[in-house]
């Protein structure tokens, strides 16, 4: 059986539109590996959808005074237009408020509960006596015990990457009264992560050639010693926790979230009337199971997911999670409560999508976090997509065009620097097809890139002006192989410029090549 790709994108939150760090992060690098690996005539999908349960969602509606569903169906339909609008390309993308989420995620918990993995526990939790409520970790923000942050939240702190629980923060208060809660007793699920921390690590062991950076944050966290995991929340909006003596509470969003990946999938295979397809991709060892997620989101895909996924049973575990750093903007993080970010709505009424997917592509922050400036969206566009691609592509057109009625030139007899160029195209496209199975998106655009340069050099040198009028097979030939330059480039640009690669084969008129015949 030929090996099955299934990619993942992380599940955004619907309660507010896709920006810069989420294109960075996950969607536009996810895309990117789809599309080449679809050239490539593998076998490969990309699932998604959005995060619509959770604390995210109901601090949004009630800041807004409406219910939870107004505030998702809103920011689905918004996210997915912009992500459509951007040129990223699902198989499906869900939603994890519909009924079949619903089931699959209910359906998850009670297989482990009944194999002894999930446990009440009576804890504490904290009580806003104001609201008159338990609060939930978002409801609650206030100082990180572990680096001091002022403002870390009650899951996470977003300064250092540590998980965190509500009671675990110094001077806590409620995010909506601001009132300092009291600490209550209550009874909550736990999920036991500790019992899979040996399998965990010899897993992980298995995978030498994953990101240090995921390395790196799952060794801490095995250094530290795994804990069991709360998994239920109090809450009115979610997943409703499949057990009578539960009443009231909700699954915690990151137990049902992943999940999601799922039910997508389910609902992916339904679409296509093959009911019982998705479990050739969920469960089959020839399947490559890639996670395509953020930093912040390291911990609950490279350690939590898998663990429920070891519980739970009949199901592959991730093959690959290439985890991005940050996209910062103009030197600061982005903060969606700052309202510092730049929202690719606002971004795609101005301009079209290549550039800004060029952009983030050539700047990608696969090792470190980087910084996204306008000066430098300004001077990559003029000095590289116009002055490199544009001008090899316009002055090579316009020739034929002018001189050869738009017709491919023959091709006579090949020069050294001929076949020199066309060897540099096939050994571009090897290097480029090597750096994207290993999620390496920025070196790969900067060898397209780099092609395309050659290309631009190649017609200086070749002198067609002069050629054509002395001799003219030289020019013809010259012509032709510029064409099938561009030609290949338009295949070599397809997974990170899809609409400049389309509008290239256009002038050209010439199909989509496969990946292994581009050019």
């Amino acid at each position: 059986m030929s090996q099955k790709i299934l990619v993942t994108s992380a599940l955004p939150y619907a309660n507010g539109p896709i920006h810069l760090g989420h294109l960075a992060g996950c969607y536009l690098p996810a895309d990117i590996y789809v599309r080449y690996q679809r050239l490539k005539g593998k076998d490969v999908i990309h699932i998604g959808g959005t995060d619509e349960n959770g604390v995210p969602i109901t601090l949004a509606a009630e800041r807004e005074g409406v219910s939870p569903k107004v505030i998702v169906d809103r920011y689905h339909k918004s996210i997915k237009e912009s992500l459509e609008e951007f040129g990223i390309a699902f198989d499906n993308f869900s939603r994890t408020s519909i009924p079949l989420h619903y089931r699959t995620a209910q359906d998850f918990f009670v297989t482990i509960f009944k194999k002894g993995y999930i446990f009440p526990r009576e804890t504490t939790q904290l009580f806003c006596s104001s609201c008159e409520r338990f609060l939930a970790d978002r409801y609650v923000e206030g100082t990180c015990p572990n680096c001091g942050s002022g403002e870390a939240r009650g899951d996470q702190c977003e300064e250092c990457g540590r998980w965190l629980e509500p009671t675990s923060l110094k001077d806590p208060r409620c995010k909506i009264c601001g009132t300092s809660p009291e600490v209550r007793r209550t009874v909550h699920w736990f999920f036991s992560l500790d019992r899979f921390q040996k399998q965990l690590e010899d897993w992980l062991s298995g995978k030498p050639d994953w990101k240090d950076n995921v390395r790196r944050f799952c060794e801490g966290w095995f250094r530290s010693g795994l804990e069991p995991r709360p998994i239920t929340r109090d809450l009115a909006w979610g997943v409703p926790v499949p057990l009578k003596e539960a009443k009231g509470k909700v699954l915690y969003v990151w137990f049902d979230a992943p999940i999601g990946y799922i039910s997508s999938t389910i609902e992916w295979a339904e679409n296509k009337e093959e009911a019982d397809l998705w479990q050739e991709y969920w469960s089959s060892p020839d399947t490559k199971l890639v996670h395509f997620i953020g930093k912040d989101n390291i911990v609950f895909h490279a350690m939590v997911w898998p663990a429920m996924l070891m519980a739970h049973g009949g199901y592959i575990l991730p093959s690959e999670i290439p985890a991005n750093e940050f996209l910062n903007v103009e030197g600061e993080a982005m903060s969606t409560s700052r309202n510092w970010a730049i929202w690719l709505p606002d971004y795609l009424k101005e301009f079209e999508p290549d550039p800004l997917r060029y952009c983030i592509a050539i700047n990608a922050p696969e090792t470190r976090d980087a910084d996204f400036t306008w000066m430098d969206f300004q001077a990559r566009v003029n000095n590289e997509l116009a002055d490199v691609l544009g001008n090899l592509v316009n002055r090579t057109v316009a020739f034929v065009f002018r001189y050869y009625q738009g017709a491919v030139p023959r091709r006579h007899r090949m020069r050294s620097e001929d076949t020199n160029l066309l060897g540099e195209m096939e050994e571009t496209r090897r290097e480029v097809g090597d750096l994207l199975e290993g999620f390496n998106v920025k070196k790969a655009l900067r060898q397209v890139m780099d092609l395309a340069k050659a290309g631009n050099r190649y017609f200086d040198h070749s002198k067609i002006w002069e050629t054509r009028e002395k001799k003219p097979d030289t020019c013809e030939t010259s012509l032709s192989v510029l064409l099938q330059l561009m030609n290949g480039l338009a295949t070599l640009m397809e997974p990170f410029l899809p609409f400049t690669a389309r509008r290239m084969r256009g002038i050209l008129r010439t199909e989509l090549d496969g990946w292994d015949e581009a050019g």
